[in-house]
Parts: structure tokens; sequence; C-alpha cells
């Protein structure tokens, strides 16, 4: 749901009352992973998706049914082999989705608006929803921030409260959307629940080092992909807004300084497209040291060899070394600026969800690397399922 924070938030904010539909479960070759959202309003404006399309039809009525009723529901969709066209996925996969309405009235609103204002102004924030259990619980939400102050909850059940929302914030801390099953009295004793969390953190960071015309189009690429870009380099003339229109900051500083002052984190991608040695070098002999996803630096794969030449004399290990990406980008044949971006993209993806960069046609290899969760239906009176499998 978060993944369309912006567009909820806005509706929030005009007083309009909607349904989302949350994916909560994927099992094989689904689509979009956990948390992708689909959302209808009250005027059957639609906005999201959680399939790409093989069943966003289905579910635009069942928030609509959702929107009349007041009722939250769970569906599952899965592959027909009778009818690979009926309303289900045609890839193969399995997905639960999770059908809420938020109108004015339904006690789930107060708290998925804070999150959704949370997520949609970039801060920190999480929030657990009952994807199954006692019927009066499912959807119930809570919501809990960065600094441990909680909005929502399970409506008199304060040790569920305050063990979910310890749940969450670690779910926050790592940054991350899954599943939680838990007890309904806020430990494995009781009915069981199971409770959907998902994590709003800022945006990952960007940091392009080099202001030329192949960063201007990797500063695009890298919004794009919804990072937080950075431009930095230590010529003034070059590195203005003009050049580079799509970047959130540009600064002007000689990169290795500016690098040991800046906060990076586990998320965090760095691109060298200076390729010269007086900022080459300083700068990668503090980037491969840092706990960073990815550093890679552009130059043929002679300026690679006396580059690597200098590191080591600079006292960067092995070690060290085997984590640059250099000559950086993926071999697509690329020659133009967009075609290079594109190509440094691909490696950070790939790179970002452990992908070979191989051709899929022909491969057995996995479409999705991240690991599935396997879907499951509710237990009792918390909804229906409707499988078209």
């Amino acid at each position: 749901m978060l993944d369309i924070a912006e567009e909820l938030h806005r509706w929030v904010g005009q007083g309009r009352d909607f349904a989302v539909a949350t994916v909560v479960a994927v099992g094989g070759s689904a689509p979009r992973p956990t948390g992708a959202a689909l959302a209808v309003d009250a005027g059957g404006t639609v906005v999201g998706s959680v399939s790409g399309g093989c069943v966003e039809g289905a579910l635009y009525e069942l928030c609509r049914q959702a929107l009349q009723d007041g009722e939250t529901v769970l569906e599952s969709f899965g592959y027909s082999d009778e009818d690979a066209f009926a309303v289900g996925l045609t890839c193969g996969g399995v997905i639960d989705v999770l059908v809420t309405p938020v109108r004015a009235a339904d006690p789930v609103r107060p708290a998925l608006a804070t999150v959704l204002a949370a997520a949609a102004q970039g801060e920190t924030a999480a929030v657990a929803r009952v994807v199954s259990g006692p019927a009066e619980l499912l959807g119930r939400a809570l919501v809990v921030r960065a600094d441990g102050s909680r909005t929502g909850g399970f409506g008199g059940h304060p040790e569920l409260d305050r063990t979910v929302a310890a749940e969450t914030r670690a779910f926050l801390d790592a940054g991350r959307t899954g599943t939680l099953e838990i007890g309904e009295r806020g430990s494995r004793c009781g009915a069981p629940l199971t409770l959907l969390i998902e994590s709003s953190i800022p945006p990952a960071r960007m940091i392009v080092f080099g202001a030329i015309d192949f960063a201007s189009a990797l500063a695009r690429v890298g919004k794009f992909l919804g990072y937080h870009v950075t431009v930095c380099d230590a010529r003034p003339v070059f590195a203005t807004r003009a050049r580079f229109p799509d970047a959130d900051e540009i600064v002007t500083e000689w990169p290795h300084e500016y690098l040991a002052r800046t906060g990076v984190d586990a998320r965090t991608v760095l691109c060298v497209l200076t390729h010269e040695a007086r900022f080459d070098i300083p700068l990668l002999r503090l980037a491969l040291r840092l706990p960073v996803a990815y550093v890679g630096a552009m130059g043929s794969r002679r300026t690679h060899l006396d580059r690597e030449a200098r590191l080591r004399e600079a006292g960067v290990s092995d070690l060290e070394l085997a984590r640059l990406r250099s000559p950086i980008g993926l071999d697509l044949g690329a020659r133009t600026p967009e075609e290079t971006a594109l190509s440094i993209a691909a490696e950070i993806v790939a790179t970002r969800h452990a992908g070979t960069g191989t051709s899929l046609t022909g491969a057995h290899t996995p479409i999705h690397h991240d690991g599935p969760t396997a879907p499951k239906g509710p237990t009792g009176p918390t909804g229906r399922i409707g499988s078209v499998a």
C-alpha cells in the first residue's frame, strides 16, 4: 500500500472514501511483491497495480463492493489450467490480496492516514494490519513511527498492541515488508493471527561523482528507480542545476572530501564517473571501505588496470578491490550516455537482487530472485477465498 502513498495521502486530504487491495503473500512467479497495492475511490478512480493487469478487473469490483458493505476480505488468485485467461495469474504465480475499505467512519482510517502521510513525505514509519484471524480484528491497523510513537491498535487488546509494536519496530529497523504470525493475545497463545507489516523508509541514495553527460543520464535513471540522487564534482562550472535538473542535490566539492562527511548506508550506491586519477584514487580508496551496496567506476579496461595498480599502491587490499565494479555497468553494447546509464542501472539492480545479468530467453534461472512467501488463506470467519486454480 505504501507504494502508492502519495496518491492515497492526497485522497485522504481531499476527504475521499476509497478501498485498497494489498498483496499480502506471493508464491511462484507472481508479478508484484508483497505490499504492492491498487486502490479505488468512491468515484471509480483507480491508482496502483497488483498484478500488471492479470487480476485488476476483479480487484476493482472487490474494492467497489468493499466501499458499499464496509467489509474487509482476503482473496486468493492463482493460475487456471482450464482457462489461462480466466480471472487469475497467467504467469503461474499465486497471490493473496487483502481488500480494505477506508471510509470516513471506518476505524482503520486514522491509522492509515498517519502512515500514508509519513510515507508520502519520505519519513520513517511502518504499519501492521491483520490479514487473518478473528473477524473483529481483520483489517485493523497499528502504526509505529521512528521515535517509537504509535497510532491505532487492535481494539481493546493492549498486550497485542505492545507485542505487535515491538515486532513492527524490528521490521522498520530492517526496512522490511512481510508477514508475521502471532497469537491474538500478543504471544503464541490464543487464536493465530497473520499480520502484514509494511515499512516506509527514506529512499536509498545514489551518489554520482563526475559532472559529465553520462552523469546527467544516470541521474535521470536513478530518479526513475526511486533513488535520492546526488551529483558531486569539484568543478563548479560543470556541477550546475541547469546541467542536472533531475538530481535531488548538486555538490561542488572534492569527491573524497564530500564522501567522508556525508551519510551512507547499506543501500547506498556510489557511481564514480570522473575517470581522472586525481579524483578517482582518494575517492575509491575511501568508498571501497564503506558499508555500501555498490561501488562502480567508469573507464576502459586499460584505465581499470592502471586504476587498480594505483589503488594497490594506496594501500587498498585485494579483498577491497574485489568489491569494485569496473568497468562499470553490464555489457549491453551501450554507446550513448542514455544507453550507458541503462547498463549501469541494470548492474545495480542485478547486484541488489542477486541477478545474473544474462538473457532470460532459454534460461532456467528464476525470474524473481527475492524469496517468495508462500500464500496462506484465512482461517475462520475472516473473509472469503476466491480462487481460480
